[in-house]
C-alpha cells in the first residue's frame, strides 16, 4: 500500500453554523487518515459546503461547485443548497454526490466510495479539539442544528429541519477540548440559540459529576466555568433572555447579546412571523442594560419586505433611534425560492429597497458613530486577532469577529495573534476604534 495519504479539498461558503459542518467533517477525514490538499491541481477529490439562505450565495455555491468541477474534475457537493431539490444535479450534472446539511455520515459515505480510506481509522491522527477553520485563540461552538420557528421569509427549517438540541455532555466537552487546546474564545451559535433544549423538554444531563439542565441559561453558566470569553449569537428573544443579563453583569459570559430583531413594525413582524411587541422589545433592552450597562447589543433588520410602506419604514429608523443599538446588519428583502412571504402582495421595487438600505445604514452609523467616540480614553483587555504590516488588529469583549468593527494598533511590537493585550482607545470612526498599548 502507498504510504502517501489521498488528498481531499475542501470549500466550505456560509453561515459560521455551516463552517462548524465543515469543522466536523475535516475533523473525520483526518482522523481517518486523509490529507487536506491546499489546492484544486493536489487534491485527489474534492468537497464543496453550500450556501442556499438567499439568491445571492445560490449564485456563490453554484460558481464555486463550477470551479471544483472545472479545476478538478471529483466534486461533493454538500450543505444547504443540497437540500434545495435538484438546483445542484440540474446545474451540474457530472458532480459525485449531493447531501444536504448536517450530512457528516453521509459525506464520508460519498468519500468512500470515490476514494477509498487508506487504512481503518485512528481517532489519535484528529486532535481532541477537532480541526478548526478559525485562527487558533477563538472558535464557533454550534449547540443545536434546525429550528422550530416558521418564519416567513426564511427556508432554513426546510433545509435543516426542526431544533435538535446537542447533548449538554457533548457540548460541555468540546468546549473543554477547546479550551486545552489554546482557545481564548467562544462564539455559541446555532439557528435558534435560546431554544436550546427545547425539544428535549430541558432534561437534566450531567457535566463532571454535576446535575446541569438542557437549557441556555444553565449552558451559558456552565460554559461560563471554564476560564474563556463566550460570546452568545442568534438569541431569539424569548422572555427566559433577561436570564442571561445576570451573568453577563456577573461575568460568567460576555456582556454582549446578538439578537437577531428583524423589523419594529407590529404589521410587518406579523407578517414576517416574528415577535411582535415593539413597545416591549425597548423595554426589555432599557431592563437589560440598568442590570449590565456595560452589555453590547448587536442585531439584523430586513428592510422592504413586501408590503411595507414609507411609514412602516420609518417607524424601524425610529426605533434605531431609541433603542441605540451599538451594532446592526441590514438586509434588502430578497425573494428565497419556497419562502412563504414570497406570495404575499404588494412588493416592494428593488431601487425603493435599496434606497430604504442605504438610509437605514446612514441612520445607524450615526448612531454607531456616536456610541464609540464614548469609548474614547477607556482602556479594554483586548484579543490580538491578527499582525499585518500596518500593525494590529485586535478586539475587546463588545466586538464579534468577522462581522463587527475592530479596535486597530499602528505599533504592533511585541505583540503576537492570539494573545492579550492592554490597550487605551485614542480614536473612532463609525466602525473601527483606534487604540495604543496601555
Amino acid at each position: 500500500m502507498s504510504s502517501i495519504p489521498p488528498k481531499v479539498g475542501f470549500v466550505s461558503l456560509g453561515c459560521p453554523k455551516a463552517l462548524v459542518d465543515s469543522e466536523h467533517i475535516l475533523t473525520r477525514l483526518r482522523a481517518e487518515g486523509y490529507a487536506v490538499a491546499p489546492s484544486y491541481q493536489d487534491a485527489d477529490l474534492v468537497i464543496v459546503n453550500t450556501c442556499g439562505f438567499i439568491d445571492d450565495a445560490v449564485e456563490e455555491s453554484l460558481d464555486a461547485i463550477g470551479e471544483a468541477l472545472a479545476e478538478n474534475g471529483k466534486v461533493i457537493v454538500t450543505g444547504c443548497l443540497g437540500a434545495r431539490g435538484d438546483i445542484v444535479k440540474q446545474t451540474h450534472p457530472q458532480v459525485l454526490a449531493v447531501t444536504g446539511p448536517h450530512a457528516l455520515q453521509e459525506v464520508m459515505g460519498a468519500v468512500h466510495t470515490h476514494l477509498p480510506a487508506p487504512h481503518d481509522p485512528f481517532t489519535s491522527l484528529a486532535p481532541p479539539q477537532g480541526v478548526k477553520l478559525t485562527p487558533k485563540h477563538y472558535a464557533y461552538l454550534k449547540i443545536s442544528e434546525g429550528c422550530n420557528h416558521r418564519c416567513t421569509f426564511c427556508i432554513i427549517p426546510s433545509m435543516r429541519g426542526d431544533l435538535r438540541s446537542r447533548p449538554l455532555h457533548e457540548v460541555m466537552q468540546e468546549a473543554e477540548n477547546l479550551g486545552k487546546s489554546g482557545v481564548k474564545e467562544l462564539l455559541i451559535i446555532s439557528q435558534d440559540t435560546s431554544a436550546y433544549g427545547a425539544d428535549v423538554r430541558y432534561r437534566t444531563a450531567f457535566w463532571q459529576g454535576r446535575p446541569v439542565k438542557t437549557h441556555i441559561t444553565h449552558l451559558a453558566r456552565a460554559l461560563g466555568g471554564l476560564g474563556v470569553w463566550v460570546r452568545l449569537h442568534y438569541v431569539y428573544p424569548y422572555p427566559h433572555v433577561d436570564d442571561l443579563i445576570p451573568l453577563m453583569a456577573e461575568g460568567k459570559v460576555l456582556p454582549y447579546l446578538d439578537v437577531p430583531l428583524q423589523h419594529a413594525s407590529p404589521r410587518i413582524l406579523k407578517a414576517m412571523k416574528r415577535p411582535a411587541n415593539t413597545e416591549d422589545t425597548l423595554a426589555r433592552i432599557r431592563r437589560w442594560r440598568e442590570v449590565c450597562p456595560k452589555i453590547t447589543l448587536r442585531s439584523t433588520f430586513i428592510v422592504g419586505f413586501p408590503g411595507e410602506t414609507e411609514a412602516e419604514f420609518e417607524a424601524l429608523l425610529e426605533f434605531l433611534h431609541e433603542a441605540e443599538l451599538d451594532r446592526a446588519g441590514c438586509f434588502a428583502y430578497s425573494p428565497v425560492e419556497g419562502a412563504r412571504a414570497n406570495a404575499l402582495p404588494d412588493h416592494v421595487p428593488e431601487e425603493v429597497k435599496q434606497e430604504r438600505r442605504a438610509r437605514f445604514m446612514q441612520a445607524q452609523a450615526a448612531i454607531s458613530r456616536a456610541k464609540l467616540q464614548r469609548r474614547i480614553g477607556r482602556t479594554y483587555a483586548v484579543l490580538i486577532d491578527e499582525i499585518t504590516g500596518a500593525g494590529a488588529s485586535a478586539r475587546s469583549v463588545h466586538e464579534a469577529p468577522e462581522i463587527d468593527g475592530v479596535i486597530r494598533l499602528a505599533d504592533a511590537r511585541g505583540l503576537k495573534a492570539g494573545e492579550w493585550a492592554s490597550v487605551t482607545i485614542i480614536a473612532s470612526d463609525e466602525h473601527d476604534l483606534d487604540a495604543r498599548l496601555a
